[in-house]
């Protein structure tokens, strides 16, 4: 299987969460985007303040390569306004995609018309601007009823507003890889809850993020429906190697 055309190859951390300077951090921001395009990876997954200097360096190679990025990244509890700036200034910079993560807090405590009206909203604005729209859900922050229902919500959401026709450019996906979990548990797309996801999010796509590492485990994570994995192996996956980088 040609798995690179399946991954968005990921750097996220801040300069203080890798404990390196912020000319470090676009360093290492330059140099992902750059494997993308020499490994020809469907996307570079990285923060909103590099898109401009992504699609710089992919104008320039005249590359196919995606540029995305993170909204609301990576806690969700932005609220909806400042989601939607954030998310107008990626596409003011020629992002082509917005991964947004979703209130899942406000979705567990009940707040479902907050959700709802969110979810409208982001894909609205990723919609009319023609860029693919993808919701997080953070799986380890939920149960696999909240995974189900989270998933089922977000559905609904896109094929009652914007129709089958659009389902494609919507996804369901899994983490921030973020989250802090307790006990060692995985903060990642694990093989059940994505599962859950591509079942239920069905005919929008899903993508698995995070704890993908190997080879294998990206095959079968295709194989079982997953449209998209984001991951920070993205290269490793290429050359069969199993990587312990943590997202």
């Amino acid at each position: 299987m040609d798995i690179n055309q399946y991954l968005d190859s990921t750097y996220l951390k801040t300069a203080i969460q890798a404990n390196i300077s912020e000319k470090e951090t676009e360093q290492n921001v330059i140099d992902l985007v750059a494997e993308a395009i020499e490994n020809n990876f469907k996307l570079a997954m990285i923060r909103p303040k590099f898109v401009a200097m992504a699609r710089k360096m992919v104008k320039e190679a005249n590359s196919n390569v995606l540029i995305g990025t993170v909204i609301g990244f990576h806690e969700g509890t932005y609220s909806t306004i400042d989601k939607l700036a954030e998310a107008q200034q990626a596409i003011n910079d020629d992002v082509d995609e917005l991964d947004y993560v979703v209130n899942y807090e406000a979705f567990k405590e009940g707040k479902i018309n907050l959700v709802k009206a969110e979810v409208y909203k982001g894909t609205k604005l990723a919609l009319d601007n023609n860029k693919v729209a993808k919701w997080i859900i953070e799986i380890a922050a939920l149960t696999n009823e909240e995974i189900i229902a989270l998933t089922q919500l977000i559905r609904d959401v896109v094929l009652d507003n914007f129709g089958e026709e659009n389902a494609s450019k919507v996804f369901v996906k899994s983490s921030t890889g973020f989250f802090k979990t307790e006990g060692g548990k995985p903060n990642g797309a694990t093989f059940e809850a994505m599962e859950l996801i591509v079942e239920n999010a069905k005919p929008l796509p899903a993508k698995a993020a995070g704890g993908v590492r190997n080879y294998e485990d990206a095959v079968k994570m295709v194989e079982m429906g997953v449209s998209r994995i984001g991951t920070s192996s993205a290269k490793a996956i290429t050359e069969g190697k199993n990587s312990q980088e943590g997202y």
